[in-house]
C-alpha cells in the first residue's frame, strides 16, 4: 500500500513544480514589454531525504536571466537615453510559450499518474475488504 501512497507523492511533488514553472512563464509572458524586466528561471532539484533521494521533486530558487536586455528605439518615452534608446525585456515569448505549453503537459502527465494510482490504491482496499 505504502507504493501507491508514495507514488502519488511523487506525482503530486511533480504537479506542484510544474504549476509553479506555469507561474513563472505567465509571469514572464505578463511582463514581455515591461523596460528593464529580466525573464525569470527556475530549475528542478532532486528532494532528499535522510541523505537519499526520495524521487520527488522541487522547483530550485528563482533566478534572473542576465542575458542582454534588448534595445528599443523610443525618443519620447521617459526612460529614453539621449540617443532614443531604452531598455526593453529579454523575454523570448516563443520560448516562454513553449515552455508554458510543456509544463501543462507535464503537470496533466503527473495529474494522470496520480489518478492511476488513487484508483488501483481504492480498487485494493475494496479488494481487502471482502
Amino acid at each position: 500500500m505504502s507504493d501507491f501512497t508514495q507514488s502519488m507523492a511523487l506525482s503530486a511533488s511533480g504537479m506542484k513544480a510544474q504549476a509553479m514553472r506555469l507561474r513563472h512563464s505567465s509571469e514572464n509572458i505578463a511582463n514581455a514589454d515591461t523596460p528593464g524586466y529580466h525573464r525569470k528561471i527556475a530549475a528542478f532539484e532532486k528532494v532528499v531525504s535522510e541523505g537519499a533521494p526520495t524521487g520527488e521533486v522541487t522547483l530550485g530558487p528563482v533566478r534572473l536571466d542576465r542575458s542582454e536586455l534588448t534595445q528599443i528605439y523610443e525618443p519620447g518615452h521617459p526612460m529614453a537615453d539621449e540617443n532614443g534608446y531604452h531598455d526593453g525585456s529579454n523575454v523570448d515569448l516563443v520560448v516562454e510559450i513553449a515552455d508554458a505549453r510543456e509544463a501543462q503537459r507535464s503537470y496533466e502527465a503527473n495529474l494522470r499518474m496520480f489518478d492511476q494510482a488513487r484508483q488501483m490504491s481504492a480498487s485494493l482496499l475494496e479488494l481487502l475488504r471482502r
